[in-house]
């Protein structure tokens, strides 16, 4: 049995359409996550640094989309293997509590045992982690998997997977999660 770690904002997550919506909603400008790629996490929108602001309000976390197929995905790792959730939420105070709240609204079936809210990945022990942050997998011992975000759309170093369903075909779960 295999432990894994899985990162939640822009993995389990979908931050950056939350920060398109919002962007939209408060300047009536609507960004494609295309345009986003290449540029620095929450970079890319035409007024440089709005976004970073959106993720200190509170009610942020808490409202984020799931990434499809993540909860069904998830949920067969558990049947096979260890999993953590692990983020690095201590930067963003508000963030705390919003994502408990919302882990236990959207994956339900995952304990409180089994998430890790950090300051820094470095302290992460596990065989595999994905994660969209270079930051977070470079220093990780283990398999590292690099889930695609505008931010990381550059880097090379790293086994890459764009989606859910290339997580399960990864990892070998059943054919009837992989479309």
């Amino acid at each position: 049995m295999a432990r894994i770690a899985i990162d939640m904002d822009n993995v389990m997550a979908d931050l950056t359409a939350h920060m398109i919506h919002l962007y939209e909603q408060k300047h009536g400008v609507r960004v494609t996550r295309e345009s986003l790629n290449g540029h620095p996490d929450g970079g890319g929108f035409p007024i440089e640094g709005e976004t970073l602001k959106f993720i200190h309000e509170e009610g942020f976390f808490r409202s984020l989309p799931v990434m499809p197929d993540s909860q069904e995905v998830i949920k067969s790792l558990m049947d096979k293997h260890e999993v953590f959730i692990v983020s690095a939420a201590t930067e963003f105070p508000l963030s705390l509590k919003e994502k408990i709240d919302w882990l236990g609204e959207h994956f339900p079936y995952i304990s409180w045992r089994n998430v890790v809210l950090c300051g820094s990945k470095t302290i992460i022990e596990a065989d595999y982690m994905i994660d969209d942050h270079d930051k977070n997998l470079r220093y990780f011992k283990g398999e590292r998997l690099l889930f695609t975000a505008p931010h990381n759309i550059l880097l090379n170093d790293y086994k890459r997977v764009n989606n859910w369903q290339e997580v399960a075909e990864y990892f070998q779960l059943t054919p009837a999660l992989v479309k």
